[in-house]
């Protein structure tokens, strides 16, 4: 009797039921039990916070045939704007709008949150794919405007300049650079409406840009007005600009850290305050009607 339960236990530990081990067999139980594992669904909440967006529906199952590409797009926003920010306010004798970190703008920024985004748009996830997209188009446009040789600031310098540096002192470049930040503040202030119905993070992020952009717009419209004058002025500007940005990098640092302890199934989570479910979608409305 025991002897038999025992042939009947071998059986089927090796997959077949003549005692023998059959590898194809078992290759096929593992990849079933793989493939139950795989068509769990995540909670709204927790796909909220691996991707910045509201849970949606897409064809294929692609989310899960490739990583999280948020936090990529996260790290080279995080690594060129917090010491940009850290410039702007002029800590430890910083300035010089961070032409020190033109690199990191342009391979990391720029680099990064393209890419991220990109993978965004491959899954699937549209608002975060134009937001990473978006901002990594302003890394590289940023990075490109602190190079000589694309001539941004020596377009404005006068003829006889010793520098093409003094273009920066012009009403010309810093009324022109003015409206581009203004109208990177208008693209954020459409981002922060859409974030909403994102997480509490997510709105704080996008809130304290776009004052940053605003206070940042400012202050160059203030030295187009009068470079010397107005300079203490749009010093101040300036200043409260970066100290947005740090606001803005503190929360993404906070919701990098909680998307990556999320995707390690840390045993320790941090809320993001999800949003998803308090402000309904209007397809959402639609459904309950």
């Amino acid at each position: 009797m025991a002897t038999t339960e025992h042939s009947e236990l071998s059986a089927k530990q090796n997959g077949n039921g003549n005692g023998t081990y059959d590898p194809e067999s078992n290759r096929m139980e593992a990849l079933k039990h793989f493939r139950s594992a795989a068509s769990v669904q995540m909670s709204p909440e927790l796909f909220e916070k691996l991707y910045l967006s509201p849970p949606n529906t897409v064809h294929g199952d692609l989310r899960r045939t490739f990583g999280n590409p948020t936090p990529i797009a996260l790290v080279g926003f995080l690594l060129a704007f917090t010491p940009l920010s850290c410039d702007l306010m002029a800590w430890r004798g910083a300035g010089g709008s961070g032409a020190a970190s033109n690199g990191p703008y342009i391979f990391m920024g720029g680099l990064l949150m393209l890419v991220g985004g990109i993978l965004e748009w491959v899954l699937g996830n549209s608002f975060p794919a134009v937001v990473f997209c978006s901002f990594g188009g302003f890394w590289f446009s940023y990075g490109a405007t602190l190079i000589p040789a694309f001539a941004s600031f020596a377009s404005y310098a006068p003829a006889d300049a010793a520098s093409p540096a003094e273009g920066l002192t012009t009403q010309g470049w810093n009324a022109s650079f003015g409206f581009w930040l203004l109208f990177m503040g208008v693209l954020t202030t459409i981002f922060f409406v859409c974030s909403l119905r994102t997480n509490v993070v997510f709105v704080t992020i996008f809130f304290s840009l776009l004052l940053c952009f605003f206070l940042l717009t400012a202050g160059f419209w203030a030295l187009a007005d009068d470079f010397v004058g107005n300079a203490a002025l749009a010093n101040k500007l300036i200043i409260g600009g970066g100290a947005c940005g740090f606001v803005c990098c503190l929360a993404g640092w906070y919701i990098l850290l909680a998307i990556m302890l999320a995707i390690v199934d840390f045993p320790i989570q941090i809320p993001v305050g999800d949003l998803s479910s308090v402000i309904k979608g209007k397809s959402d409305k639609e459904r309950v009607d």
